[in-house]
């Protein structure tokens, strides 16, 4: 997750305790991206203490994803030039004060603002935090001091949100609010105390990167992006809903069941990353299938427990597989540009977030929640269908050079 700023920091020496302060920024994204889909798994709890619908509670990932998805770039370089150590205590202690106003949100309104604040700085922090690290490694260690940052995407995945959901059903969901926004504040006197100063630099004029927009190819696979991020969470925005009310999970057995999602999800992380390289539109496509097989065969197993579990782990392995592979294909694309074809893929994928959220919402309104593995299904099957198309623009744009 990229920013669009393209000039290379100033060479500078890694700086003391650079280490630390890498693991900090990593500890910084868990935080971060747990902020941001914790409310997957408290979907059913906050709904019923607010009197709300699911579909309509499920709104809330749509606003956050819309706000990340419409703001992102802008803000990312409007902000380029603000010392990084300020910048990021500065989104840690909005992170804080956000989820506090989330835990004592009386109606769905106020829990929209609280979504909304987050939202407007998390791309902010995407946009630096890997440039960032880099500068504090030192020259010739930024690939491993990035890498590092985004393990807290991984934790995240694994271990936050399902022990969200897990405290939620200890202390309630406000409870679970509570403790990310002391996490926060935690993490921002950290900073505070042990981050160097990393100057920032002038938001780099786009025209140059903006040369990508005139390609068909580049902004085939971006479409595929969205199309890619709908079907994941048209069905995974309302998972904790699925297994309650579908699967028959008790509420407090939920967060052990997100868990185990995110730990097989980690093998498809590796599987993704064994293939993306040499042939990403490829790897999407296999992996989109292998995503409504897994989505499909959850729906359909519902009540045989081995097979559910089976066709969970397909759907779990697809979707964490999904992330870095859409990032990497898009990135690929474009022949020069790759930040601002990353911080573009950011909002792309975001864009698919909302819509899935939105669509997902719909299919349990009008169905319930046994169906909407099968909506998702049906659109990572046209995502898997739309590859053979974006392919051949690429082969076009191969034959002519000169147009790309």
């Amino acid at each position: 997750m990229s920013g669009i700023h393209t000039a290379a920091p100033a060479a500078s020496a890694p700086a003391r305790g650079g280490a630390a302060s890498i693991a900090i920024l990593s500890v910084a994204a868990f935080v971060i991206v747990t902020t941001e889909f914790l409310i997957v798994g408290l979907l059913p709890a906050l709904a019923r203490d607010l009197g709300i619908a699911v579909a309509s509670a499920g709104q809330l990932v749509t606003l956050f994803a819309v706000v990340v998805m419409v703001c992102g770039p802008f803000l990312t370089a409007a902000l380029a030039h603000v010392d990084r150590k300020r910048l990021f205590v500065c989104i840690l202690v909005l992170f804080a004060a956000a989820n506090g106003l989330a835990a004592i949100a009386p109606n769905i309104w106020v829990l929209a603002v609280a979504r909304l604040l987050p939202a407007l700085a998390l791309p902010v922090f995407w946009g630096t935090a890997s440039d960032t690290a880099a500068q504090i490694a030192g020259p010739g260690k930024g690939g491993r001091a990035v890498s590092t940052v985004y393990l807290g995407i991984s934790a995240a995945m694994l271990f936050g949100i399902p022990l969200g959901t897990l405290a939620a059903d200890a202390v309630g969901w406000r409870g679970a609010f509570v403790l990310l926004a002391g996490l926060s504040l935690l993490i921002a006197l950290l900073m505070a105390a042990t981050l160097p100063a990393v100057r920032g630099h002038d938001a780099a004029a786009p025209g140059s990167q903006a040369q990508i927009l005139k390609s068909p190819f580049f902004l085939a696979n971006v479409a595929l992006s969205v199309l890619v991020f709908t079907a994941m969470f048209t069905g995974y925005t309302y998972l904790a809903e699925t297994l309650e009310q579908s699967a028959g999970i008790a509420p407090a057995q939920v967060g052990w069941w997100l868990m185990g999602f995110g730990a097989v999800g980690l093998a498809g992380n590796w599987l993704g990353g064994l293939w993306v390289d040499r042939k990403p539109l490829a790897t999407t496509g296999l992996f989109s299938i292998v995503l409504a097989l897994g989505m499909a065969g959850t729906m359909a197993f519902v009540g045989h427990l081995p097979a559910f579990v089976g066709a969970l782990a397909v759907w779990g392995v697809a979707n964490t597989a999904l992330y870095p592979i859409c990032q990497i294909r898009v990135m690929k694309a474009a022949t020069g540009g790759q930040a601002l074809a990353g911080t573009i893929n950011v909002s792309a994928a975001n864009g698919g977030i909302a819509l899935g959220a939105a669509v997902g919402g719909m299919s349990i309104s009008h169905w319930g929640a046994g169906q909407v593995g099968y909506v998702s299904a049906a659109i990572a099957l046209l995502a898997a269908l739309a590859v053979p198309l974006v392919a051949a623009l690429g082969r076009r744009a191969a034959r002519a050079p000169a147009n790309r």
